[in-house]
């Protein structure tokens, strides 16, 4: 067993001995591009999305110096009829070459990067056929133990592109590496039966083409067929819940949120795993790198930057292009670049029928309220202390100031073709209360009582702050949304929180000359015979 050469199965033999959700159909999938046009695969998602897993697993299943046969006898890749053929066909006859390109990095120091892989591989492939000449070049002696065994290679690159996101500077001689193994020649098709990249972000463009051509590429933002099987499915997610016995509910709400193609949500395997493990549902994103660069990216002064983080942390999903991205971490044009970075890093998802994103959960949602206090950017402060003080004087029942504030960014935020727009005033109301997430969960259209309320801020466990019922009124007066509330009992399903309730009506009467916004803020009181009333705070 070798480093890089013929690595075995006990990576896999170790993921087995733990709980291990089955995504064994991703080898059905690499099965039918085996010496097919399609041949080379790169799949990426975000961190701890289990990529490593995945090549883990096929590492065990095509390694010739192993059986595996018992690691995968249980599986769906060996009991689905359809795939068991190709299933005994491929088990266990390919030389695998699998380079963990986090590790490699880590162990080349100052002989560099390439010259290191090429001396380690060529070196071990000589080792395990002697016949080969020792001077050959890595590309010769790959060629030479294909013409000494009769047998292609399946080579396996975990995290692909670890090296162009932690030292761009050798971007250049790593690809020019990549395309001399994959380049479009008659030289990959005498080499390779089939190769598997993982990574986080998609192919590097090079110009206006991507820089090793002939990779089908299958990313977070177009996932195609491989949708299901780098990360949860909710299926999947409901087993885990039921055979632990936690709350899917919650589950759902902290790690849930990622819109995948094909198979809709899609949860973080990492974040699942140890919620369910510890019954704790917390931010497990603080654990990866990947969170500590979040920083960086959001303080880019780009114009419109500070009102999209606005939008994102109220819960309104933004519109993103995502076509231009050059698929590194250095070269950004506009909002849009730094956008679609954050949908591959993991901290948004993408609903490519809208061409929207939006923060996916709870888990990211904190990830982003911890961030944006700290961007040092004066627009971006003023709307977190304007959100800020929005919320304590809702708390105090400033309704003149409330109604004040909500006004100033409904003109200041919505497009003069959609200021009349009914739903432009929930959106208004988001992003007027963007920094919720300090002492707030945020539910819209919560069921309750014989209706469903439009807004609802429920306070963390922790939290003295009270909840918030709102409700919003479009071209009347806030005393309707109010009395909207305790007619359809609105507050019924808070009661057992037990603390205080606040019934917030906000209206717009858009045939007022001056467009004028009011507001009505009352403390929920239960009577003896159920009915809710409200009693003024001033």
């Amino acid at each position: 067993m070798g480093m890089y050469l013929n690595p075995g199965n006990s990576g896999f033999e170790i993921i087995r001995n733990s709980r291990y959700v089955d995504k064994s159909g991703l080898i059905g999938l690499m099965n039918e591009t085996i010496e097919t046009t399609r041949k080379l695969t790169c799949i990426s998602r975000p961190r701890r999305f289990g990529k490593t897993f995945a090549a883990k697993m096929l590492c065990a299943y095509y390694d010739r110096t192993c059986d595996s046969s018992m690691l995968f006898n249980d599986l769906e890749i060996a009991l689905n009829e359809k795939m068991n053929d190709s299933y005994r066909r491929h088990l266990n006859q390919y030389d695998v070459i699998y380079l963990d390109m986090t590790n490699v990095m880590g162990e080349a120091g100052k002989e560099g990067l390439v010259p290191f892989i090429r001396r380690g591989l060529t070196k071990e492939l000589q080792a395990e056929y002697p016949q080969i000449k020792a001077d050959e070049s890595l590309t010769a002696t790959l060629l030479s133990a294909v013409a000494l065994t009769g047998r292609k290679f399946i080579t396996i690159i975990d995290e692909w592109d670890a090296p162009i996101r932690e030292t761009p500077q050798m971007q250049e001689a790593y690809l020019h590496f990549l395309r001399s193994l994959f380049k479009s020649s008659g030289t990959t098709d005498r080499i390779f039966a089939a190769a598997y990249m993982t990574g986080i972000l998609p192919i590097k463009k090079d110009g206006s083409q991507s820089a090793i051509s002939d990779f089908q590429e299958f990313s977070v933002i177009f996932p195609m067929e491989y949708a299901q099987f780098v990360g949860f499915t909710e299926g999947e997610v409901r087993r885990l819940c039921a055979e632990y016995d936690r709350d899917f509910d919650r589950m759902k709400q902290w790690y849930d949120g990622y819109v995948l193609e094909g198979v809709n949500s899609i949860y973080n395997p990492n974040s699942v795993m140890k919620a369910v493990r510890s019954n704790g549902f917390r931010s497990y994103w603080t654990e990866t790198s990947a969170s500590r660069s979040l920083m960086e990216y959001i303080s880019l002064d780009f114009d419109g930057m500070s009102k999209t983080l606005a939008e994102l942390l109220g819960g309104i999903a933004v519109p993103v292009d995502t076509d231009g991205f050059a698929n590194d971490l250095v070269t950004f044009r506009d909002r849009d670049d730094v956008l679609t970075l954050l949908i591959h890093l993991g901290y948004l998802s993408y609903d490519r029928e809208t061409g929207r994103a939006r923060i996916p959960n709870e888990e990211i949602r904190l990830e982003f309220a911890r961030t944006v206090r700290g961007v040092n950017r004066d627009e971006t402060i003023r709307r977190v202390r304007e959100s800020d003080r929005l919320i304590l004087d809702t708390v105090q029942g400033n309704e003149e100031a409330v109604a004040a504030q909500i006004e100033k960014i409904h003109r200041e935020e919505t497009a003069p073709l959609f200021y009349h727009n009914e739903q432009s005033l929930r959106s208004v109301i988001k992003l007027a209360y963007f920094s919720y997430k300090d002492q707030y969960m945020k539910f819209e259209e919560l069921p309750s009582g014989d209706g469903y309320a439009d807004i609802v801020y429920l306070p963390k466990k922790m939290s003295p702050m009270p909840a918030l019922v709102i409700e919003l009124k479009w071209n009347q007066v806030a005393e309707g949304a109010i009395a909207q509330i305790k007619e359809k009992k609105y507050p019924e399903a808070l009661w057992d929180y037990g603390g205080e309730i606040l019934l917030v009506g906000i209206a717009y009467d858009r045939d007022a000359e001056k467009r004028k916004h009011s507001c009505v803020i009352e403390r929920a009181e239960r009577q003896k015979d159920c009915k809710i009333t409200g009693r003024m705070l001033r």
